[in-house]
């Protein structure tokens, strides 16, 4: 009996030990399997015969927000977006040097009033502009600057030209973000484009990785290998390299509000103005 009584408490712990375990393992294979969208897949389809690219999005949203110019220098990067403004009849400039498109992306939103926007491609590109957009903070103007970047599997793995873009301008811009997913484009860039007009205005930047830009089936070619190696480990490295293409691409082409955003403008008050 006292065998018995001693033994209680211990299965007891054990019991307790196995089913913490247990719902900790379940939590972790419920957090990875949201961290690798597997949940949002299921939901969402990917449009694998679609032809249509990230840029035609970007176009979409500068034309609703009444966007006229796109000052630029052609990259290969960012040139879905350039093709795209072009269909939409949005006047696409080449320039000669990122300074000289970022400086007229600025005058135009001084003389307009309006969004000043210029694309730039990835690492140099974007770091010749770094003075310009100095420039248009301390004017005030609300300038969105569209910058290429390296494939999202490559960010952080020494790809060409690629550096942190994005912590090199977040000491000069209002809003700074980084798409990763094609459907994040519309509601990003138009977070960005009332965060440039809303409070004081200000430089923005939103940056476009290649595989964001370019159709599924480019895209694919480059992520993915037509005939996997016939290896024991060929399925699950095959998986490995699908499974961001499919979550790259999922719910891409469902329709989102592509308008402008309300803006927080102040406002003086009555006994101020007086």
């Amino acid at each position: 009996m006292e065998t018995t009584a001693a033994a209680a408490p211990a299965w007891g712990f054990f019991s307790s030990f196995l089913l913490l375990a247990f719902r900790t393992l379940v939590a972790a294979l419920l957090g990875a399997a949201h961290r690798l969208g597997l949940f949002y897949q299921l939901m969402h389809k990917v449009d694998a015969a679609s032809i249509r690219h990230g840029g035609e999005n970007v176009a979409a949203v500068l034309k609703a927000h009444g966007v006229r110019f796109l000052f630029t220098l052609v990259g290969r990067h960012i040139s879905p977006l350039l093709v795209a403004c072009e269909k939409l009849d949005i006047c696409v400039v080449d320039t000669h040097h990122e300074v000289t498109a970022v400086f007229a992306t600025d005058a135009v939103a001084r003389l307009t009033g309006t969004m000043g926007v210029a694309s730039v491609t990835v690492g140099p590109g974007l770091t010749n502009a770094v003075t310009v957009v100095k420039n248009a903070q301390i004017a005030q103007s609300p300038v969105l600057l569209l910058g290429g970047a390296a494939n999202t599997l490559l960010q952080n793995r020494g790809a060409l030209q690629a550096v942190d873009q994005i912590a090199l301008f977040r000491p000069l811009c209002k809003f700074c973000a980084s798409v990763r997913r094609v459907r994040d484009i519309i509601p990003t860039l138009r977070a960005a484009m009332a965060a440039a007009q809303s409070g004081t205005p200000g430089p923005v930047i939103m940056e476009l990785p290649l595989d964001v830009l370019y159709p599924y089936f480019m895209v694919q070619k480059e992520m993915v290998p037509g005939k996997p190696p016939k290896v024991v480990m060929s399925p699950a490295v095959h998986w490995y390299l699908a499974n961001p293409l499919a979550n790259l691409f999922a719910g891409a082409w469902e329709l989102e509000p592509e308008g402008p955003l309300p803006l927080d403008i102040p406002q003086a008050s009555p006994q101020q103005v007086q």
